[in-house]
């Protein structure tokens, strides 16, 4: 699925050092969830947790309640849908809010450009993919704070990056830290994804980003980063 801060196309560098030490029945977790590009390309116990309402209902509805989602959705619909998010179901919500300019929450309506790209079945396609791959997977709609954790599991963080661009709501990234050296504390192998982290975190792992995605969806100026992951030096 494409989403806002997708790690899809790091997922192959990323679960081999996230999962090169885990043990039989041990639980993978991810808190922020969101696409699900990293959790469906794990198996075992997993548990998958997103403070999105919409978004949770809608991974819900596809893979446990088998719904087969619009292959289109018109610009008007687009539309009422956004401005009128309470008389239409949640995961049709999220579905809908979420094809929109870089996988961010309703940022505007993606068009067919002289049918070149169908970005509605792109959308569809995609998803639906991932649909086998998550079978089994426990589902969980809370703050990362109030999340009761397996004895031992493995915690991967995907959290709004600081200094980014906003999500829906706010984010306490000071609160965050505090709260991996607390789980890294407590038996947990936490690993978390970010540009930077404070000095008591150590990197693992990083490589360099870019990207030339416009605000508008089209493409703009080429922008470089550096991808990191992170775990707890104590």
């Amino acid at each position: 699925m494409k989403y806002m801060g997708s790690k899809a196309r790091f997922a192959k560098a990323l679960l081999p050092i996230i999962l090169k030490d885990r043990k039989e029945n041990q639980t993978y977790l991810e808190p922020f969830a969101g696409g699900m590009n990293m959790i469906d390309k794990v198996d075992g116990i997993r548990i998958a947790n997103d403070q999105h309402q919409e978004l949770m209902a809608m991974w819900q509805a596809l893979i446990y309640d088998n719904w087969d989602p619009p292959q289109s959705v018109s610009e008007e619909d687009y539309r009422h849908i956004k401005y009128n998010q309470d008389k239409y179901p949640k995961h049709l919500v999220a579905y809908v809010g979420f094809n929109s300019f870089g996988g961010k929450w309703f940022a505007g309506y993606r068009r067919d450009k002289q049918g070149k790209r169908d970005y509605w079945r792109e959308h569809y396609n995609n998803i639906m993919k991932q649909v086998p791959n998550m079978k089994g997977v426990e589902f969980r709609n809370c703050s990362f704070t109030d999340l009761e954790i397996p004895p031992n599991s493995i915690i991967y963080c995907d959290p709004p990056y600081e200094g980014t661009t906003k999500y829906r709501t706010t984010f306490d990234h000071s609160l965050f830290w505090d709260w991996c050296r607390e789980q890294s504390k407590q038996g947990h192998k936490v690993y978390i994804s970010e540009y930077n982290a404070p000095d008591d975190f150590v990197c693992v792992w990083q490589k360099e980003a870019v990207s030339t995605f416009g605000a508008n969806g089209e493409t703009g100026d080429t922008k470089h980063s550096t991808e990191r992951l992170f775990v707890y030096g104590g």
